[in-house]
């Protein structure tokens, strides 16, 4: 296996585990937990994003470092990468910044709240972080089609 296929291979993995995190989380998770009570399913949502976030915080930098090495290994920088590289590295900017956002905000936010036992505050940062890792999966997904494009 050579470098470049090596970074592909750990850039390509940390989308799969990011992007298909939050498939997972907004398609199947999130609907599943409706049977639970309010107090369960805030308890059980801190847990997740908890336990998601600490490997979106390791993967996110990897992923940009890696997509970052791959234009200058393979095509020389930026200027010489094809379009549609240089608009997945914008949306991937975008994807991470965004993240930082929803672990700064609604995150702490939830945290907070659960904490002094404040149950509306909570669900409304539940909410929150639901609507931005939404806007994150649609990046994702336009991110995984753009990428695409250069096949």
């Amino acid at each position: 296996m050579t470098f470049g296929a090596l970074l592909l291979a750990v850039h390509v993995l940390g989308a799969i585990a990011w992007v298909g995190g939050m498939f997972f989380a907004l398609a199947v998770l999130r609907p599943s937990m409706a049977i639970l009570e309010s107090p369960l399913r805030l308890a059980l949502h801190e847990q997740v994003f908890r336990r998601f976030f600490a490997i979106v915080w390791y993967v996110m930098p990897v992923m940009l470092v890696t997509g970052v090495v791959m234009e200058f290994l393979f095509y020389g920088g930026f200027a010489t990468t094809p379009w549609p590289l240089q608009a997945m590295t914008g949306t991937g900017v975008v994807m991470a910044l965004l993240f930082v956002g929803i672990v700064a905000g609604p995150w702490r936010t939830l945290r907070r709240s659960l904490a002094k036992g404040e149950t509306p505050q909570a669900g409304e940062a539940v909410r929150r972080i639901r609507l931005l890792v939404s806007i994150n999966l649609g990046l994702g997904v336009l991110t995984t089609i753009i990428a695409m494009l250069d096949f």
